[in-house]
């Protein structure tokens, strides 16, 4: 009997020999970085994370392994990509959000040493634009003049009028402003003004300036109030604008584009000089993207209020096709949300996002949303007023609506699909049921 344990014993210890001896041997290779890594990347980073953008490189294996630990810190973080909107509401196909199997991936390289593997394994590089995210311009409009920024106190709201000098209509199915001081820019804003508009017609072309610089009192107004179209918006961490196919937004022409710019004070002089580039349709489209905003600017947010709610509904006049979303507020900003009200008043919400101020970001519908006339939008914001909100200038003070960035903001920008020839006037002509839905 003692014999017999004694082998069985014996038997035992093989038997755990033979087990841990194989376990390294049936476990996963490690993820490498031309194999596993690289791909991962090219499609969720490198469009900010590339030479001549706002974010360190991670193209090459040691640029990416210089920051391995960083990537994958902030991967399980859901730091990066960013990303706001809540996963409980609504689909976007403009979202970088990485799988978990993604995220894993990039765990276990980092964790395992960054091994760079087979270059012959890599994707082929992507290939940009020079300077841009979106395709190679078919036109590049810059400000004439550069604009001289002070290294401190507030700055004025700044105009500048560049003429496109298009002699024919023109679609446009993608769109970029980019700064040359991104640094500095809190948001910009660029108008299409038509040939036959008045709007600001007394302003300088091709010059700088502020609602102070205008002489006349219109001017002055046109600088606070306008119905022409918008091109694009951009804000810290926005992207481009690339349109579905088959729509687009239509520049007249001899129209100008308006650029708003509102900078900040970031501790030195600079100068900022910003483009706009624009790729045209190849054909007439069917539909035509309209900029629209709910907007409130009645408010007042009472000192160490740490929840304080805004909101603004309105009714569309005529039958469109929801695309995006790009809602804006300032340092006090807490959450943002759009909902559909419906005629039981049942809150229907389409998106939900927690806000910050460095990734004002677009949200666009996986699936565009046809939507009938009279159907009412709601965008409904929180500001955060108290102590406990790091960004908070001073949460001693009442704030008010106000274009610097220690007042506050309450404007929900959304993208709508009508019929190719209503422009925003006849949109909201009431009645004028043209616009077709998205196919």
């Amino acid at each position: 009997m003692k014999r017999t344990w004694a082998i069985l014993a014996a038997f035992g210890a093989t038997l755990l020999l033979h087990t841990a001896t194989a376990s390294p041997q049936n476990s996963p290779p490690a993820p490498t970085f031309y194999h596993d890594v690289l791909p991962i990347l090219q499609k969720h980073c490198q469009n900010c994370h590339r030479p001549g953008e706002m974010a360190m490189p991670l193209v090459t294996f040691d640029q990416a392994t210089a920051h391995a630990k960083a990537i994958a810190e902030s991967v399980n973080t859901r730091r990066m990509p960013p990303w706001l909107a809540d996963a409980n509401f609504g689909h976007f196909s403009n979202d970088p959000s990485l799988s978990p199997a993604e995220i894993n991936t990039l765990t276990a390289w980092a964790a395992r040493g960054a091994p760079a593997g087979d270059s012959r394994s890599a994707p082929p590089a992507l290939h940009w634009a020079r300077g841009w995210n979106i395709s190679s311009p078919d036109a590049v409009l810059e400000m004439p003049r550069a604009v001289p920024l002070a290294p401190e106190g507030d700055i004025d709201y700044t105009y500048e009028i560049v003429p496109t000098h298009f002699n024919e209509d023109r679609w446009v199915q993608m769109a970029e402003l980019r700064p040359s001081s991104r640094e500095h820019v809190h948001h910009a804003v660029v108008y299409i003004r038509p040939p036959g508009s008045k709007w600001l017609r007394s302003a300088p072309v091709g010059t700088p300036f502020t609602t102070e610089n205008l002489a006349d009192e219109r001017g002055r107004r046109d600088t606070h109030w306008t119905d022409s179209d918008i091109l694009i918006v951009y804000a810290p961490g926005s992207s481009p604008e690339m349109w579905p196919s088959g729509m687009a937004k239509f520049i007249p022409a001899g129209s100008d584009l308006v650029i708003q710019m509102h900078y900040m004070a970031m501790g030195h002089t600079a100068t900022d000089r910003t483009s706009i580039g624009v790729v045209f349709a190849k054909e007439a489209p069917g539909q035509r993207v309209l900029t629209l905003q709910l907007t409130n600017d009645h408010f007042v947010i009472p000192p160490r209020d740490s929840d304080y709610r805004v909101e603004a509904r309105g009714s569309l006049p005529n039958d469109a096709t929801l695309l995006q979303f790009f809602p804006h507020m300032h340092w006090r900003g807490k959450k943002f949300e759009y909902n559909l009200i419906h005629l039981d008043g049942r809150i229907e919400p389409l998106l939900k996002v927690r806000w910050d101020f460095e990734w004002q970001l677009s949200y666009e519908l996986a699936k565009p949303l046809p939507l009938k006339a009279g159907t009412v939008l709601q965008a409904v914001a929180w500001y955060d007023n108290s102590g406990s909100n790091p960004h908070n200038p001073d949460p001693n003070q009442e704030v008010r609506w106000g274009e610097q960035t220690y007042d506050e903001m309450m404007v929900g920008f959304f993208d709508v699909a009508v019929a190719a020839d209503l422009d925003k006037w006849k949109y909201f002509m009431r009645g004028n049921n043209s616009a077709a839905p998205a196919q």
